[in-house]
């Protein structure tokens, strides 16, 4: 009852503060105190008991009262700091005041004529208009305050000296760098877990992260954000002193948890974990503070320019940060260790399986932990070249394709999707990622992809080739990215199975057919990246991908079709005009049954409607996010391209691959008309394929901005509108997609329309010269060789391809290609959108954000 009673008197303090028409004096220190009193006791009932209609009638109605609000919570939190928040009673007003701030604050930022109320003089207890004039800023104030308090002994952190007036601990005086939170960089010593302090410590970061979040309310266009955050800078500058301890404290608290403890089965539903909550708000704070880029800066490199790891960043804007710069400082490998092996074991945890379901305790922040993967790689180019020297880049990259994989259907995680992909894309641009790609994989984490027997590069083409088959409709944007992701990493792969060299093979069958490649004027950049991967190994890494070559053979028919590819104006109205009587009707078992699962696994689900979802900002297309650099000497060289160099040695051998897509292991043993060797029922998986890539609405590309995302000109989305028009329903794809619609006909609408002359200045420079040399030499050797030993079975010929060379007979070797990320302003706005809108998806107990005037994305349903 009692508790109801002060909860009451709370509600009737606010309700009056928001009737008032006169502004109330703010040394009325009885009516102020009522709003930090210990009537709250949990941030729950503060935003219950302090509605949104509320702040904004104070805001909009009585803005003395509010500022005077804001400015006697502030004073309080000064106050504690410089006693050091001894007693109770003054730790549940700090607490209070953290609490009350959060819940206006965002209600501050949403009104441009509010937003630089923090960043105004506050009044002095002097009138001397010089004295006045001298008042730092209330923002300064508080993270002065809020950052001392994360100090705070027997608050925030252990008392290391003994209590008592004869020994007092000074927080103004203290070494905050003694108090770093968790052991690890830069820090030895680990302190006791105290649950209260977790606590404490994560309201407070809370309420600093809304401070940070006034870039929530600006919207996505450079312009916006061509100043740095004013609360991130200070907090991040030479002005606070504990920006290191701060820094390394969370860092290291993020890196040092492990939520499986000692293993024990089912612990997290008998013990409450008060790291975890800690841990969360923490990682968001630090990738917030990482990214405090000006809109039209690049990302920082420590590295640049030949400093070692310990000299100061001089890049623009990088030394002012100094999160950024301790980040680009870190060198030790044993740091470097502890920071991939925390990041690794978390990113790893959903991954975990047992016998007991449900008995581990699973992490739910993985798409931080991406975010802050990047920005270490990023900042800090010799922690990227540590991941990729070893075999560990390999835990980075099982995690990335397993959440790729998953949320490959669900249209409220595309954010992950990116994410996921851009670090491949930026790890892929480095020859040791292709080398690391060649060890045999073995984790087996339940997917549903097909069951092989091969290495992790055979996992990578396995996976993109089931994101881009079965993937929703808003993925085409990363097509792109995904192959030439392959493309990077195709010079090193000395092994590919059966069941990935049919996955590439079936992307070109798809990307291939005549109607896809003139309905965009850029469509057969996917059909170039397929020949440049197949190039690549033919040229590389002959020897020891006979799967590959064999497949190649036996789908030659595909590579012919883009020799005889027509060109001329009726043949392009003919194919475009077929695509309007295709139908994928009758699902047949033998169409229907494909290859099996890994065992375990469950098929990716698409979200729950009603999911909330936040809008993206447009990323570049592929030409501004990668710049193309030729390999060194050394890589050219097929010894060195074998990637010895710490790798296990990866059997040759495949013929225990199973061939997916219910393909015949017969080999036909004609001459005339040169079958397919193997008799293959992927024509009608492909058109399903084919039919889900293209199957997009108008309203729907344009809604996606897929002039930006794809990096396409503004005729592309214009001719685009050839889709307009009455709709033909597709039968829906064998995993329960629902039906597609497409256009009929290619009924012009003035947009663009493919041409003789444009079909033709692309078709002529199609690198087909390797494999078509390649077809004509091995193709009638194999067809012999089925005829004169009367082969069934498909292990005779790979023999036959393993034992063969083709040195003297190929043309000569083209230069080595990589297309390597590049830092570009578009993708910096782009993880600043994403990573906001992960931190208000993230933060629903309590809802900081919810049903404020966010701009900086929309918030959607799905």
């Amino acid at each position: 009852m009692g508790n109801a009673d002060t909860k009451l008197n709370f509600r009737k303090a606010v309700v009056q503060l928001t009737t008032k028409t006169q502004p109330v004096e703010p040394a009325d220190e009885v009516f102020w105190n009522q709003f930090w009193s210990e009537s709250v006791t949990c941030v729950q009932d503060m935003f219950t008991l302090i509605p949104a209609a509320e702040i904004r009638a104070l805001r909009e109605e009585s803005p003395s009262n509010l500022a005077t609000l804001c400015y006697k919570a502030v004073e309080k939190l000064l106050q504690a700091a410089e006693s050091g928040c001894r007693i109770r009673r003054e730790q549940q007003t700090v607490l209070n005041c953290v609490r009350l701030l959060t819940r206006i604050l965002p209600y501050i930022f949403e009104d441009p004529d509010w937003r630089g109320f923090f960043w105004s003089t506050v009044p002095g207890p002097t009138t001397d208009d010089s004295v006045e004039n001298e008042m730092p800023p209330l923002a300064e104030s508080l993270l002065n305050a809020l950052s001392d308090l994360l100090f705070c002994p027997d608050f925030t952190v252990a008392c290391t000296k003994k209590s008592g007036p004869e020994n007092p601990e000074d927080i103004q005086t203290l070494d905050s760098c003694e108090y770093i939170w968790e052991a690890g960089v830069g820090f030895a010593h680990s302190p006791p877990v105290i649950i209260t302090h977790d606590q404490n410590r994560a309201e407070i970061l809370k309420l600093i992260i809304t401070c940070f979040s006034e870039t929530m309310y600006l919207p996505p266009v450079a312009d916006a954000h061509s100043q740095p955050n004013h609360w991130i800078a200070y907090f991040t500058s030479t002005e606070n002193r504990h920006a290191l301890p701060i820094f390394t404290s969370l860092l290291n608290i993020v890196c040092a948890y492990d939520p499986v403890g000692y293993g024990l089965p089912y612990n997290h539903l008998m013990f409450a974990d008060s790291r975890e909550p800690l841990v969360e708000v923490a990682l968001q704070v630090l990738c917030v503070s990482l990214d405090n880029e000006p809109a039209g800066n690049v990302s920082v490199d420590g590295t640049t320019g030949g400093a070692t790891a310990m000299e100061p960043v001089t890049d623009v804007g990088g030394s002012d940060n100094l999160f950024v710069n301790y980040l680009s400082r870190i060198h030790r490998e044993e740091d470097f260790q502890l920071i991939l092996k925390g990041l690794t074991r978390l990113l790893n945890n959903p991954l975990l399986q047992t016998y007991l379901p449900g008995s581990c305790k699973k992490v739910h922040f993985h798409q931080e932990l991406l975010v802050l993967f990047w920005k270490m790689c990023d900042i800090n180019k010799k922690f990227m070249f540590y991941v990729l020297k070893s075999s560990d880049v390999l835990d980075i990259l099982v995690p990335i394709l397993y959440f790729l994989n998953d949320a490959r259907a669900d249209q409220s995680r595309v954010g992950l999707m990116h994410i996921g992909v851009f670090i491949l894309l930026l790890l892929s641009g480095e020859r040791n990622f292709g080398v690391r790609l060649n060890k045999p994989y073995s984790v087996r984490v339940p997917m549903d992809i097909p069951v092989f027997t091969g290495t992790h590069a055979d996992f990578l083409i396995i996976v993109f080739h089931k994101i881009i088959t079965t993937g929703h409709q808003r993925l085409q944007p990363l097509f792109d990215c995904l192959l030439t992701i392959i493309v990077n990493v195709s010079p090193y792969l000395k092994t590919l199975s059966m069941v990935a060299s049919t996955k590439l093979l079936h992307l070109l069958e798809a990307f291939s057919t005549p109607w896809f490649l003139y309905a965009g004027p850029t469509n057969h950049h996917l059909v170039f990246f397929l020949l440049e991967v197949f190039n690549n190994i033919i040229q590389y890494q002959f020897d020891g991908n006979a799967n590959l070559i064999y497949t190649i053979i036996r789908k030659r028919n595909v590579f012919h079709q883009l020799v005889n590819l027509p060109t001329d104006h009726s043949a392009i109205s003919k194919a475009m005009m077929k695509r309007g009587s295709r139908r994928l009707g009758v699902h047949t078992p033998e169409h229907t049954g494909g290859t099996q699962s890994m065992e375990g696994s469950t098929p990716a689900v698409e979200a729950e409607p009603g999911t909330l979802k936040v809008t993206l900002a447009a990323t570049p297309g592929i030409e501004k996010m990668t710049e193309k650099s030729p390999a060194s000497k050394a890589h050219t060289d097929n010894q060195s391209l074998s990637g010895q160099e710490g790798v296990d040695e990866v059997q040759a051998g495949a013929q225990g691959d199973s061939c997916p897509d219910g393909q015949s292991n017969v080999v036909k043993g004609q001459v005339e008309g040169r079958p397919n060797l193997v008799k293959s029922h992927s024509h009608y998986v492909m058109g399903l394929t084919v039919m889900y890539v293209m199957g997009l609405t108008v309203t729907y590309v344009m809604g996606l901005t897929v002039m930006y995302v794809m990096g396409l000109t503004v005729t592309y989305v214009m001719g685009l509108t050839v889709y307009e028009g009455s709709a033909a329903t597709v039968g829906g794809g064998g995993d329960g997609r629902p039906p597609l619609k497409r256009a009929e006909s290619t009924s012009s609408t003035g947009g663009w329309v493919a041409t003789q002359d444009w079909v033709n200045s692309w078709k002529q420079k199609l690198p087909l010269q390797t494999i078509m040399r390649l077809l004509q030499v091995l193709v009638p050797q194999v067809e012999k060789i089925c005829i004169d030993k009367g082969l069934t079975d498909e292990s005779e010929i790979l023999k036959f391809l393993q034992h063969g060379t083709l040195v003297g007979l190929l043309p000569v070797p083209h230069p080595i290609l990589i297309r390597k990320y590049q830092a570009n302003s578009g993708t910096t706005m782009w993880f600043r959108t994403y990573m906001w809108g992960i931190i208000y998806l993230r933060n629903v107990d309590p809802p900081i954000w919810y049903d404020t005037g966010v701009k900086l994305f929309e918030i959607q349903r799905v």
